[in-house]
This record gives C-alpha cells, sequence and structure tokens, in this order.
C-alpha cells in the first residue's frame, strides 16, 4: 500500500513538473498576465478601491470570492483537526495532578484536581512531565505579548497601505497567544484564549467576510460588491470600496487567529488541551 502511495506521489509530481514547460518564463513582460491583467490592475486599482496597496486591492476586491473561500478553508482545516484530534472529555482526566510550591519549588502529587484561582496562591498548577520555567523568560515574554498583539492590529488595520493584512495580521496575533503557551503553559493560554472564544472567533470571521457580501446584495449591487457600502453612511463609492476591504480583511484576521490557535493547542496537547509542549 505504501509503495502505490509512493508510485502515485511521484506520477503526480512528475506530470505537474512537465505541464511547467508550458508557463511563461519567470519575469516574461509578454506573458499574458503581463500584457493585460497586471496594467489594468496598476492604472485602475487605485482608482476603483481607494486601496494604494495593490496586492491589497486585488485580494479584497478583485480576488473577493477567492479570498472568501480561502477563509472558508482555513475555518475547515482548524474544524478538522478538532474533529478528528480532539480527545474526549473523560481521557482528559489525568491520574495524577502535579503542583509546585512557588516560594521553595517543592513539587506536589496529588489524586485528585485542588482550585487553584488566585495568582498569589502558595501553589501553582504544573505540567506531569514538568520542566522547570524560566522567570527571565516569562516576564520578558509577557512584556512583549502586547506589543506583539498591538503590531498585528496595524499590520490589519494598514493593510491597505502597506504590506500587510487580514492573514499577516491573523497569524501575528496567534504567534502571540503561542508564545504565552511557550514561555509559561498551555493551561495559561486557555484561560486567556479558551477552546469556545476560538471556536465562536473562527466562525464568526467567516461571517463578517460573507456578512459584508451579503450586505452588498441587499443595497442593490453584487454579492462583494463593495460598491453597495457607497450610500452607507454617506460615503463616496472610492470609501466604499476601502472601508469594505478593511471589514473583510478583519473577518480573515479573526479567523486566521482563532484557527491557528485551535491547530496549536490541539497538536501541542494530542488533543486533550489540558498540557503539552
Amino acid at each position: 500500500m505504501k509503495k502505490a502511495a509512493l508510485i502515485s506521489v511521484l506520477l503526480a509530481g512528475g506530470l505537474m513538473i512537465l505541464s511547467m514547460a508550458d508557463f511563461p518564463s519567470w519575469g516574461d513582460d509578454m506573458s499574458p498576465a503581463s500584457l493585460h491583467l497586471s496594467s489594468y490592475f496598476l492604472e485602475q486599482a487605485y482608482e476603483q478601491t481607494a486601496t494604494p496597496n495593490i496586492v491589497t486591492a486585488v485580494l479584497g476586491d478583485y480576488r473577493g470570492f477567492d479570498t472568501m473561500l480561502e477563509t472558508v478553508v482555513v475555518f475547515l482545516a482548524a474544524l478538522s483537526c478538532f474533529l478528528i484530534i480532539r480527545a474526549p472529555r473523560e481521557v482528559c482526566i489525568p491520574d495524577l495532578y502535579m503542583y509546585r510550591h512557588k516560594a521553595t519549588g517543592i513539587v506536589v502529587r496529588k489524586r485528585s484536581m485542588c482550585v487553584v484561582d488566585d495568582e498569589d496562591y502558595c501553589f501553582e498548577r504544573i505540567d506531569s512531565d514538568w520542566t522547570p520555567q524560566d522567570v527571565v523568560i516569562s516576564t520578558v515574554s509577557r512584556f512583549v505579548i502586547p506589543f506583539i498583539q498591538l503590531f498585528g492590529l496595524y499590520v490589519l488595520a494598514h493593510g491597505h497601505y502597506s504590506p500587510g493584512g487580514g492573514f499577516q495580521g491573523g497569524v501575528i496575533f496567534s504567534a502571540s497567544y503561542v508564545l504565552l503557551a511557550i514561555s509559561t503553559d498551555l493551561r495559561t493560554m486557555v484561560r486567556k484564549l479558551s477552546e469556545r472564544t476560538t471556536h465562536l472567533l473562527s466562525a464568526a470571521g467567516v461571517l463578517v467576510f460573507s456578512g459584508v457580501g451579503l450586505f452588498c446584495l441587499a443595497s442593490g449591487a453584487n454579492f462583494l460588491d463593495y460598491g453597495g457600502l457607497q450610500g452607507f453612511m454617506g460615503e463616496t463609492l472610492a470609501s466604499g470600496h476601502s472601508n469594505g476591504i478593511l471589514l473583510v480583511e478583519t473577518g480573515v484576521g479573526m479567523t486566521v487567529t482563532a484557527a491557528l490557535a485551535i491547530i496549536f493547542k490541539l497538536l501541542s496537547s494530542r488533543g486533550t488541551v489540558m498540557e503539552g509542549l
């Protein structure tokens, strides 16, 4: 079976390599894209979308359907990982619970879980395969994380005018939570960004993207034709396109942030979302 799968992969790869012979050369100014599409986007994108960043204009406006379906794919990837990897609740209950005394570092094992919600409590929950945590690393990470999140929001909001957008901003924002989990533990990340929150956030991002399209449709324009936002709050046609792109990029950022957080929590904990890394 493995040999048949390997042969199938090699054949598919060989066919893809052979098909590359019909592709235009890299940077060929006589390729169809350079003769028709590129010149049109460069000349018309700013006037039609009020977006100086041509890449964002193409992804968010001209290729709006494709970008929306890419967002759906990210959401489905996170949902698939949850349905395949997430362990049942009864499996997630460990046999032993480990607690560390903050002042002395002494580790205590208990058969039942204690409620340790107060940050000033003298004991803290640790993983069963506990490794010592560095106070310097955890402290510096907590100081840096807000700035990472602020930069993620900046990349998302300024994707119109500089390199960035929903995908990039979402990856940066989710990376801040990954850093929190690595520098402390997975439970700290889950307390800040619970499973319910990430599930709702990932679905809400898709709904925001498609909701903008439905609003345009209800306004008498085509689906994802941001010209339908022109009359909303007395905006001009260019402002409607610009704000429409910002809204859909926000939806993309929400889905990407939540989806990456879901996948990380599942893979790092083997589906238990209790402890691991």
